[in-house]
């Protein structure tokens, strides 16, 4: 059986992320096996937005950022798509982050 890349482990992961929360870049890493690739992961999302199965816009960085917006159509799509799952967010921040945030270690399949 072929060995699936960096990216699909990624991906793999990012499908899992319930509605309505998010997780960060680092989470994934670790979760995956890579703990020091947070920037691989954030490489990952860049290339996943034409993956319709792939919600990118629910990985931001380990503060709440929106660190990734700038790689979504449109000026604010990122955030968009984040309120329109009920999440808050004002100044390219997740309000209430620790609240919303998924973290795939500790998540039950």
């Amino acid at each position: 059986m072929e060995e699936k890349t960096f990216f699909e482990r990624v991906y793999e992961i990012v499908r899992k992320i319930p509605y309505g929360r998010v997780t960060s870049y680092g989470a994934i890493a670790r979760i995956i096996g890579s703990p020091q690739s947070s920037r691989m992961v954030g490489y990952a999302m860049n290339a996943a937005h034409s993956l319709e199965d792939v919600p990118a816009h629910r990985v931001v960085n380990r503060n709440g950022l929106l660190t990734g917006k700038h790689h979504f159509q449109g000026t604010h799509l990122m955030q968009q798509l984040l309120e329109s799952e009920g999440i808050k967010v004002k100044d390219d921040k997740i309000v209430d982050f620790k609240h919303v945030f998924w973290d795939p270690a500790t998540a039950k399949e």
